[in-house]
């Protein structure tokens, strides 16, 4: 199995730390100083030129580690100013230490108009932290846009304040950092959600005490990843499975084209569509390795769906009346299938449970399985997914920037992938990767990691060419390049 990467909430990042302390037998202070030390660290080798730092600190322990920062750098000569942000007198008693630790070393404490922002090289982020819960004040939010806007490179400390730790969700006004310094652990809101918007070039430290953390906290969940097996010599068509692609209604047909392509270039043996006539043509001539029939001939579909060993169901589907009549004898069927697109919308309108099935919907789509606002989804995607595994059973990918899997036991989070993806299509060639790996024998739950990982994959590999203009073809023309380094990699 590959290398697996893990991310916590903040409630088990602080049972680990907790444990931490008691194994070494050292003082949650101490462990402060480690960690102050180690973005001191960052700071060094991220910014070797950078010489004259403004530390924003608050009250928390964030704020602690900001202070031991400040103390470092100023003893290390650099220029050091540091603006502490709201009530002093409510410093947790870590923070207070180190803050008079810092005043000890011949530091000082400025007010933000007796700030000197000429020739400052680096802006530390030490406000708020990961005990963020609810809206930040209207006061600190005012900081934060300032902040924002002194056009200068700004260092988080393990997460830029105003976003949600846990969530990943943005509160009105959220650092832009530049470079954040994750301590411990990756918390699970640096890596969906609007986490990217506002996390820049995330660097994990986990302070030595990697061993004895994990021994301490329970995961949220998991990196994705691929582990695509080795063919052998002797490998034949049969191998791979049998994948059968259903949708395209009439003027719909190139989700269809897509999503079946996409199920070859990811290694299915065989691929089968079926769909309306006016897409037969066209099929032919764009992949004529597909075996593409008319989805009205219900003796056809029989064979089709007798034949299939997995099922990608929706692209360009549409809602019409025989739409609605497909989708009943398809969740009647009890190989794996993916649901995509109008077979989630249908599915919105006619619940119905199957652990046998992978859904992949985009926020809008969610929204409508769960009957709530696109807002409600975004506002914690973790939640999002686990009730719509729970109300809908097997394996549910929330598909958009820090893309999130849930299958009832385990969270997985794709951190690759890239906004020049984000074109018509792209849900499409998922919808026909996920099914090719569904046919080849890979259980749900792999079959969607493994699936989103390499689609993203072959997004990366496609951006480095056509980072603007990118369109779901030319990620397609890369999937076997990404399956290629998820089995030999």
């Amino acid at each position: 199995m590959a290398d697996v990467v893990a991310f916590y909430d903040t409630e088990q990042v602080k049972i680990g730390e907790l444990g931490i302390a008691n194994e070494l037998k050292i003082t949650m202070y101490e462990l402060m100083q480690k960690a102050g030390t180690a973005v001191f660290q960052a700071i060094v080798q991220s910014y070797p030129d950078a010489h004259s730092l403004i530390i924003f600190v608050g009250k928390g322990n964030n704020g602690g580690d900001g202070y031991v920062v400040a103390r470092l750098a100023l003893l290390a000569g650099y220029g050091v100013q540091v603006h502490h942000h709201g009530d002093q007198n409510r410093l947790t008693s870590d923070s207070h230490k180190a803050k008079q630790d810092y005043l000890n070393a011949g530091g000082s404490l400025l007010a933000y108009d007796d700030l000197d922002f000429q020739n400052i090289d680096l802006v530390i982020d030490a406000l708020l932290g990961t005990g963020l819960n609810g809206n930040v004040y209207p006061e600190t939010c005012a900081l934060i846009h300032k902040i924002n806007h002194l056009n200068l490179p700004i260092m988080s400390i393990d997460i830029p304040s105003g976003l949600c730790a846990n969530t990943g969700f943005a509160s009105k006004e959220v650092i832009k950092a530049d470079t954040t310094v994750c301590l411990i652990a990756i918390k699970s809101g640096l890596i969906t959600g609007s986490a990217r918007e506002y996390v820049g070039k995330l660097v994990l430290d986990d302070l030595g005490v990697k061993t004895l953390f994990c021994k301490n906290a329970f995961t949220k969940g998991i990196l994705t990843y691929a582990k695509i097996k080795p063919r052998k010599p002797t490998y034949h068509k049969g191998n791979s499975g049998h994948s059968l692609v259903i949708g395209g209604d009439a003027g719909m047909g190139g989700a269809l084209l897509l999503s079946s392509e996409a199920c070859l270039r990811s290694g299915a043996g065989l691929v089968a569509s079926l769909t309306d006539t006016t897409n037969i043509m066209p099929s032919l001539v764009r992949t004529p390795e597909v075996m593409a029939s008319d989805w009205q001939n219900q003796e056809m579909l029989s064979q089709r769906l007798s034949w299939a060993t997995a099922l990608g169901f929706g692209p360009g589907l549409g809602l019409s009346s025989f739409a609605k009549h497909l989708f009943i004898q398809i969740t009647q069927q009890t190989l794996p299938k993916v649901f995509d697109a109008d077979a989630l919308n249908i599915l919105s309108l006619t619940p119905n449970f199957d652990d046998l099935r992978i859904l992949t919907p985009h926020p809008g789509e969610a929204a409508r399985l769960l009957n709530c606002t696109i807002k409600d989804i975004e506002q914690d995607r973790y939640q999002a997914v686990q009730k719509i595994q729970s109300k809908y059973g097997g394996v549910v990918v929330l598909k958009g920037a820090g893309t999130v899997i849930y299958d009832g036991k385990q969270f997985f989070v794709c951190t690759i992938g890239n906004a020049s993806m984000a074109t018509g299509g792209m849900g499409d060639v998922l919808t026909g990767v996920i099914t090719s790996l569904l046919a080849q024998g890979y259980n749900t739950t792999q079959a969607a990691v493994y699936g989103v990982h390499i689609h993203s994959l072959a997004g990366d590999l496609a951006a480095k060419t056509k980072p603007i203009g990118l369109i779901a073809s030319d990620v397609i023309a890369y999937l076997s390049n990404a399956v290629y380094l998820s089995s030999n990699g």
